[in-house]
């Protein structure tokens, strides 16, 4: 071993950053943070500065880096325990709601995060009334928008924080392996060849590394277990459609079970005027969406997810996820968009057809296509069915203006068996994040950062 700390993350997203932030209150030193991607701001994508096809980098900047995905997400913070992961299962229902309420504690004390949305109200109470005889149900939740630009500042200034409080950073530096001998725990290895002792290790890689943590769990016999894949397409709509539900609740949060094949179908990541934009994640471009705090678009876009649990024998849902998205980059060299109106004629959207339509893209360089040739019927039945109940809820969402973007598919598939401390079958490693499978947002992945360095500073001290 080369040198020696007390802890190691690997992982500079969202969890690794609240652990290390937690640990560095507590007073712990001998800390080292390693990030495969690069600083904050060396981090670029050519696709959205220049407004081309994804280049398809070694490396997605939009994912990997200081921040990991949550320096290019919109920056919302959903302050609930019914979305955003399964910490409420793994640490109980009172906890998750105080590591919750002390992580957007955490965000305020370093800058403006702006107000909270959806608080309980009669406005909201009659929309979850509406949503009910629509067959939806409208979930509770209420939610602080950070923003996509504000976002980015508020992880800069901890970094700093982190820095001037001892603890090591080291971007674009991945981990090859944990390093583990007769069931003990000694450090990692790097990419490079190094070796780092470490008494305590935390792997928190973001949705960029699950297949890498797979990977190690499975060499170091880690129990994993399945969560479902969701694949789905996000939508675009003039904002105005939208206003009267985002208005009050910012992101609303609907859950839908389809009458054809009972499969669960939910709403993700509601951008109020803001814009679609394409990432790289496991080797294939998929598509997500991002709102501003300071300028805004015409449009408002959200994911349209279906949730599916495999058994066995098949066991890599991450696998089955790729294998679509990888079809719609064969076809579209990249992301594919469609019009809604088309695709239930069953015919491609054509750049003509797009140009006569009242929704102008925002993501300019996704190709008019088909998207009935890459998902498959079940997901095209689940998805429209949920299109339909929401324009029962507000009229307008099934014009056959309305645009498809595909695929978009979140890669947090496999789910480590952790303890209530988040602690892996061996012992003082952890694990954090969407990476682990253990969240999936912004909210819950600080979290569980900040569960893991509560545990590993108290053994500590």
């Amino acid at each position: 071993m080369s040198k020696a700390y007390q802890v190691i993350i690997v992982g500079a997203g969202p969890a690794g950053i609240f652990a290390a932030l937690k640990l560095a209150s507590c007073g712990v030193t001998g800390v080292l943070l390693l990030e495969a991607g690069p600083e904050l701001a060396r981090r670029s994508c050519p696709a959205r500065e220049r407004h081309i096809p994804c280049v398809r980098c070694e490396l997605c900047h939009l994912t990997s880096g200081w921040g990991g995905a949550g320096a290019y997400s919109d920056g919302k913070l959903t302050l609930s325990t019914e979305v955003g992961g399964h910490l409420p299962e793994i640490v109980g229902e009172d906890r998750a709601r105080e590591l919750i309420a002390q992580v957007d504690a955490l965000w305020r004390q370093f800058g403006d995060t702006g107000p909270i949305h959806g608080l309980p109200s009669d406005e909201v109470e009659a929309w979850q009334k509406k949503a009910a005889l629509a067959g939806l149900r409208l979930l509770l939740s209420p939610v602080r928008h950070v923003g996509t630009e504000q976002i980015r500042q508020l992880l800069g200034s901890m970094q700093q924080h982190l820095a001037e409080n001892g603890v090591e950073i080291r971007t674009q530096c991945p981990v090859e392996d944990v390093i583990v001998s007769d069931g003990r725990l000694l450090g990692v290895r790097t990419e490079r060849g190094e070796e780092l002792e470490g008494q305590f290790v935390v792997l928190a890689p973001g949705r960029a590394g699950a297949n890498w943590l797979q990977a190690v769990a499975t060499r170091l016999g880690l129990r994993l277990t399945r969560n479902p894949v969701d694949v789905g397409v996000r939508v675009e709509l003039p904002a105005v459609v939208l206003q009267p539900l985002t208005d009050v609740l910012y992101e609303p949060k609907l859950v839908y079970y389809s009458s054809r094949f009972d499969d669960k179908v939910r709403t993700f990541c509601v951008c109020p005027y803001g814009e679609v934009v394409t990432e790289r994640a496991a080797g294939v471009t998929t598509v997500n969406g991002h709102s501003y705090a300071s300028h805004k678009t015409d449009n408002t876009n959200f994911a349209v997810l279906v949730s599916k649990h495999f058994t066995e024998p098949f066991d890599d849902p991450i696998a089955y996820g790729q294998s679509i998205a990888r079809l719609a980059n064969l076809l579209g060299n990249g992301v594919l968009v469609q019009r809604l109106g088309d695709l239930e004629q069953g015919r491609r959207s054509t750049p003509e057809r797009l140009a006569r339509g009242i929704v102008t893209p925002t993501l300019r360089e996704a190709t008019p296509g088909d998207l009935g040739l890459v998902l498959p019927y079940r997901y095209l039945v689940n998805i429209l069915e949920m299109l339909h109940a929401m324009d029962e809820l507000v009229p307008g969402v099934c014009s056959r203006h309305t645009l498809l973007y595909g695929v978009e598919v979140k890669f947090y598939s496999s789910r480590l068996y952790l303890r209530p401390t988040l602690e892996t079958d061996i012992p003082n490693l952890f694990a954090a994040g969407d990476g682990a499978g253990v969240t999936r947002g912004l909210a819950q992945a600080c979290a569980s950062g900040l569960l893991v360095g509560k545990e590993i500073a108290e053994r500590l001290t």
